[in-house]
């Protein structure tokens, strides 16, 4: 007993070290979840506007004075100034409730155009926070100058100037706020914008696995026993994780983590997340570190897995093909900014295993294949949109010009999806001239897949 005991101890101190990083990341994980909230940007703004009216209370509470030369240039302060501040709080306040009433009417309208998931994307962009975080912030610096005593003098009167001055920032505000807000919810800056964040998305995570010890293996290796399972400790979507903490735990316990999940996916409480191929299995301390690791949100997040981004392109053209809005137009444009991001997906090849130091195997993960990827994107597209000779003309155009930057298994998937797309062009163009044109198409522009030169002729001329 003793012996083993003593064993323990050292395996204990020689976690410790490689733990200690990883110990501190829950206050990081709650920091990192504020920041990405709504809450993050109107809470910075408002306690900056809040410092500054304890700062004036306290100066006329210390009757602090003007440094010198300064006091000719300080108005003084102004008749019925408590009433003015009164008046002008009251105005900010519904100022404040008219600016959200309108764009929550807004954002509901292009909820029913759009996927609903976009919504809040839109209301919780940072501009609009720091507007947010402006109007309360005035609101907050009047209520502290009215609880200034009648009497107060010295820094009291440059603060009811200058709270004036904030009330006509915040109509400027105001009128830059409905404007923003009216041309965000357009079809063309939603897209546009969701395709810029993903791409962003991308290219972060692009820059996070640079270096020797990122690689991709074409066969992950299988956990070889003794194996230890872990489970999901609070149900949520991991969207990502700190896979160099994860590097730094596996190597405290001489061991290989292979992840159980893919990224971006849902987890209950209880489902396997990783299986740890070690000698010893693991207390709760490190399976609580590695919990910490793993970022989990109740819903899907593009800035996090840029996979979500592109299925809420694909979500927003579905949404356009409905019949309730039968806008084909926008489908294409969904389609346009989809191939742009599969074409970046396809130039370059994400990682799947995590090496340490010594270049020896700490962390593997599973990967989504691109004929998964193309399934999940182009398959719903084909089947509402199946029925549009031009939807489906735009999918095999998306099609040909992926071709041109895939090979191997990656292009026999394109090659694939495209066999689809034809047949069902076969099966809706029953018109010579649908057939015609629908050949021409065929045999437009570069690519590499395996087209026939024409659909073959069906009996009768059509309707």
């Amino acid at each position: 007993m003793a012996e083993r005991g003593a064993a323990n101890a050292v395996i204990l101190a020689a976690r410790g070290p490689a733990m200690s990083p990883t110990l501190l990341l829950h206050p990081v994980q709650l920091f990192r979840r504020f920041a990405s909230s709504i809450a993050y940007l109107p809470t910075l703004a408002a306690a900056s506007y809040g410092l500054l009216g304890l700062m004036i209370l306290l100066s006329t509470t210390l009757d602090v004075g003007f440094p010198d030369g300064l006091e000719a240039w300080i108005p003084p302060l102004p008749d019925g100034a408590r009433g003015l501040m009164t008046a002008l709080l009251g105005g900010m306040i519904s100022l404040m409730v008219f600016s959200f009433s309108m764009v929550m009417s807004i954002l509901s309208q292009a909820g029913g155009n759009f996927s609903h998931k976009l919504v809040f994307g839109l209301i919780s962009e940072r501009r609009h926070q720091w507007v947010l975080g402006h109007y309360l912030g005035t609101i907050l610096l009047l209520l502290l100058l009215l609880m200034a005593p009648d009497d107060a003098r010295g820094w009291m009167a440059p603060a009811v100037y200058l709270a004036c001055i904030l009330v006509v920032h915040c109509l400027g505000l105001f009128v830059y706020f409905i404007h923003n807000a009216s041309q965000s919810v357009q079809i063309d800056a939603v897209i546009r914008d969701l395709h810029d964040t993903t791409l962003r998305a991308m290219h972060r995570q692009q820059a996070r696995q640079r270096g020797e010890r990122w690689r991709c293996m074409d066969a992950r290796p299988l956990p070889r026993p003794p194996c230890h399972e872990i489970r999901m400790r609070q149900e949520g979507y991991v969207q990502s994780a700190d896979l160099a903490a994860m590097a730094r735990l596996a190597a405290g316990v001489n061991g290989r983590l292979h992840l159980s999940f893919r990224f971006g996916d849902y987890l209950i409480e209880g489902a396997p997340v990783a299986m740890l191929e070690a000698e010893e299995a693991p207390d709760a301390a490190w399976e609580e570190a590695l919990q910490e690791c793993l970022v989990r949100l109740d819903g899907e997040s593009v800035s996090e897995h840029y996979v979500h981004g592109m299925t809420q392109l694909m979500e927003v053209a579905i949404k356009a093909l409905s019949p309730g809005i039968n806008d084909p137009g926008t489908a294409r444009l969904c389609l346009h900014r989809l191939t742009d991001l599969l074409r970046h997906h396809l130039a370059w090849q994400p990682t799947n295993a995590l090496l340490d130091e010594q270049q020896r195997l700490r962390v593997t993960w599973p990967l989504e294949g691109l004929d998964s990827l193309l399934h999940r994107l182009f398959v719903p597209l084909l089947h509402y949109g199946g029925d549009d000779q031009s939807v489906l003309l735009g999918l095999l155009k998306a099609l040909k010009v992926l071709s041109l930057e895939a090979d191997g298994t990656r292009l026999s998937a394109l090659q694939a999806m495209a066999e689809r797309v034809v047949a069902r062009l076969e099966r809706i163009s029953d018109h010579p001239m649908d057939r015609a044109f629908v050949g021409d198409r065929l045999t437009r522009g570069r690519h590499r897949l395996a087209l026939p030169r024409e659909l073959p002729p069906k009996g009768g001329a059509g309707q």
